[in-house]
């Protein structure tokens, strides 16, 4: 197997033009797994370990940008505060050491439906930054997906960064799984309030072929919601919100769980979701709860 480590961007970018089968790697964590297993055996990787733009994050036109390779660790103390949202995703990765070495754009990259990122960077409307020897282009996280562990990416191209617009209202995550760590998610939900678009963001993991939103149920709540003088959600609108949260997924059953719990699931995080991040909305205060 051929190990192939540039030391920049465009050296990257040029190696895996020349090498279009190469498989990239900077933390390790999910394409280690697979060589040792067996599961996959490429000719060559592109180690990215040493791009320094892959591992620097910073602001773009208004929008934070996360390299590639910018470690969930990083994510959570030096950008918890302006995207809380994923910063609760990315708490939820692994072990410490695992949160250490991954990164979203591995996530992207793997496109496992049960990615834990997936459902955050949805409800936050994020753009994934593609480049290749031809230039660079930028896709809706919404549209990057085609596939069980599938993407949009052509052979010659990497995932360079993520953009996001900082929180202006509440975000929240919630994932259920087996046990309450290091465990792959049996199902999650992801949930951003927009505020200034009177707009709600929601994401589904692990319950479909792919990562995705539920439109639906974010026009109901959209519309439900008293975004000038808040007060408490009524039930039946918490449970018509899940309901379509549920309906929007298309989950399988396997040896973590079955399709009906999975749906079951995600409703019951819809709605709680909803009531913690109402609540914030309102300043904390109980009438909203």
């Amino acid at each position: 197997m051929e190990f192939l480590r540039p030391a920049s961007l465009a050296g990257a970018l040029a190696a895996k033009a020349a090498n279009p089968g190469a498989v990239p790697i900077a933390g390790g964590t999910d394409v280690m797994v697979e060589l040792n297993f067996d599961h996959r055996r490429p000719e060559s990787l592109l180690d990215l370990g040493r791009v320094p733009e892959l591992h620097e994050h910073g602001t773009d036109g208004g929008r934070i940008r996360i390299g590639a390779a910018v470690s969930y660790s990083r994510i959570i103390t030096e950008l918890g505060t302006q995207l809380p949202g994923l910063a609760m995703a990315a708490r939820t990765v692994g072990s410490p050491q695992i949160r250490n070495r991954g990164s979203v754009g591995g996530n992207l990259g793997a496109a496992s439906p049960a990615g834990d990122s997936h459902p955050a960077l949805l409800a936050a409307d994020a753009e994934v930054e593609i480049a290749s020897v031809r230039g660079t282009r930028i896709v809706a996280v919404k549209d990057f997906y085609t596939g069980v562990k599938r993407n949009v990416l052509e052979p010659d191209e990497l995932i360079t960064g993520v953009l996001l617009a900082p929180a202006t209202g509440p975000q929240q995550f919630s994932k259920i799984g087996t046990r309450n760590a290091m465990v792959i998610a049996v199902a999650a939900f992801g949930l951003a309030l927009h505020p200034e678009q009177r707009r709600v963001g929601t994401g589904i993991g692990s319950a479909a072929p792919t990562p995705r939103r539920a439109f639906e149920a974010e026009e109901f709540l959209a519309g439900e919601l008293d975004w000038e003088s808040p007060r408490a959600v009524t039930d039946s609108v918490k449970r018509r919100f899940g309901d379509l949260v549920a309906a929007a997924a298309a989950p399988i059953d396997d040896v973590r769980g079955s399709a009906a719990y999975r749906r079951h699931a995600l409703s019951v995080m819809a709605r709680r979701t909803l009531t913690w991040a109402w609540t914030e909305y309102c300043g904390g205060s109980a009438k909203c709860a």
